[in-house]
């Protein structure tokens, strides 16, 4: 079976998703199942008929354009809301009381007439391979970093015009007071990867192990086989988009 076979046998009712974007996540390995939440919310699966061509893409660079490419992973059922994650975040990167750069929303799940189960979600920055902040960004301020693939943030170029933060599809951005520039996640690369650590303080700092980090294009590293996995389903939110994000979601 081939890519466009497999395409459409496994996108039957996805409408919301251009079928560019259903191609890439194919490509990469990952069948898409169904679109949750309104169409805001997107089902993946592993596709084991195209896993071969997935990990000769990942080891050849071809399917993952950048080397590390720095990717998350949410164990969404496993977060407790503790907030120690957010507490690392803020004292590992000077975010000030009224910032954020990583938070956690509270939503609820109907499990039955009259029943509903509290659920966690956990949310940054989504260093998408798309992102739609650089694309509007007027002094090239926010940028994708061409080794790592992580968007940053160069405040000596940012007039503070709010417009990345407007653009964002995930409210991940705010304007720092202090410096008079908008300021986001950057997966630590400052304070901790580029000092030889190999998580992120909100990695680190979780207790439950909700956070996987680590290198999608590495298909021994645990990101890859949790998005990978053939028995889970991985969803990312709002493919509609199309800003193909690298922070993916699931429940094990």
């Amino acid at each position: 079976m081939n890519i466009k076979e497999l395409e459409k046998l496994q996108n039957e009712g996805v409408e919301n998703l251009p079928s560019k974007e259903r191609r890439t996540f194919l490509k990469a390995g990952l069948a898409v199942t169904g679109v949750f939440m309104g169409g805001t919310v997107l089902s993946l699966t592993s596709a084991e008929n195209v896993q071969a061509k997935a990990e000769e893409a990942a080891s050849s660079g071809a399917s993952f354009p950048y080397s590390p490419h720095y990717s998350m992973v949410m164990r969404q059922n496993r977060c407790v809301d503790c907030e120690l994650c957010k507490e690392a975040c803020v004292k590992t990167n000077n975010v000030p009381s009224y910032g954020f750069r990583t938070t956690i929303l509270e939503t609820y799940k109907i499990t039955g007439p009259s029943e509903k189960e509290r659920l966690f979600m956990p949310v940054l920055c989504n260093h998408c391979n798309r992102p739609p902040c650089v694309r509007v960004c007027p002094t090239r301020a926010t940028y994708k970093d061409k080794k790592t693939g992580i968007v940053m943030m160069n405040i000596k170029k940012c007039i503070g015009c709010k417009t990345c933060m407007a653009a964002c599809p995930y409210n991940a951005r705010y304007f720092n007071e202090e410096t008079r520039a908008i300021d986001k996640c950057n997966f630590c690369y400052d304070t901790r990867l580029s000092k030889g650590k190999k998580d992120t303080a909100c990695v680190a700092a979780c207790p439950a192990k909700v956070r996987v980090f680590g290198d999608l294009a590495d298909t021994s590293s645990e990101v890859y086989k949790l998005v990978h996995s053939a028995d889970k389903v991985v969803w990312v939110l709002r493919p509609e988009t199309g800003a193909l994000p690298n922070v993916y979601y699931m429940n094990d």
